[in-house]
């Protein structure tokens, strides 16, 4: 026999998918819905946390919760150097930009195999599906490549992609690195996703000829709405044979 959460969800579960319930709806408040089940408010947010783990419902801040829209899906082409397609998944999206100063620390200073303490432009770049945060990036680059001041707050992507092209070098080798893992708080609380829906994790780490690496790039995917596609392609030697 279900469990009382588990009843609730499968209830609120064939309301979304028999559309009784449609795409932006707000659900009845907690306390209805709680008065409603004949169950305690704990409960009722546990069902209510099983559909939001099933990408169904999202939970917005001071508003509610709400029946999820369609979400967009957007596919991560890897192995890409060209300058305007380093960022590919976040394309098809409305982007907002912010660019800050920060130092290399841990990680960032030996990713972008830099001094600990040096100074780097940190661009963060969250995609929107019309207001809804949809999925993120964080770009990194050395100082002496973008400094700040160069990549005002006003401009947009397009914008900031063709500054970035125009002020480092052209890039020659391309890294990533691909995990799949649970958000952080920080990411769950950004993206308005839930804390339990994995999360793809790119590490993209673009070097130039000399092997400078001229860029790194920390891309959070939501699992419920990303692909990943890698093609290798083999060159093939049609010489004849001796003998």
């Amino acid at each position: 026999m279900p469990s009382r959460r588990d009843a609730i969800a499968a209830d609120l579960r064939d309301r979304i998918t028999t559309g009784r319930l449609k795409p932006g709806d707000r659900l009845p408040s907690e306390a209805h819905l709680a008065a409603r089940y004949m169950v305690s408010t704990p409960t009722l947010r546990n069902a209510l946390a099983v559909l939001h783990t099933e990408g169904l419902i999202e939970k917005v801040h001071g508003k509610g919760n709400f029946v999820r829209r369609p979400v967009r899906r957007i596919t991560y082409v890897g192995g890409r150097r060209t300058p305007d397609t380093h960022i590919p998944d976040l394309a098809p999206l409305s982007i907002t930009v912010h660019t800050t100063r920060v130092r290399a620390r841990g990680h960032l200073a030996a990713l972008l195999k830099t001094p600990v303490g040096s100074t780097l432009t940190e661009i963060l770049c969250l995609g929107r599906e019309d207001e809804r945060p949809h999925s993120m990036a964080r770009i990194y680059v050395p100082w002496d490549l973008a400094p700040v001041a160069v990549l005002r707050e006003s401009l947009p992507y397009e914008a900031v992609v063709t500054r970035l092209t125009e002020l480092r070098p052209p890039p020659a080798e391309v890294r990533e690195e691909i995990s799949v893992r649970l958000p952080t708080s920080e990411e769950a609380s950004t993206l308005r996703i839930s804390s339990a829906l994995a999360v793809l994790a790119i590490t993209r780490q673009t070097a130039d000829a000399a092997g400078r690496v001229i860029e790194a790039a920390l891309l959070v995917l939501p699992g419920d709405r990303a692909d990943a596609v890698f093609t290798t392609r083999y060159v093939i030697d049609e010489r004849p044979t001796e003998g």
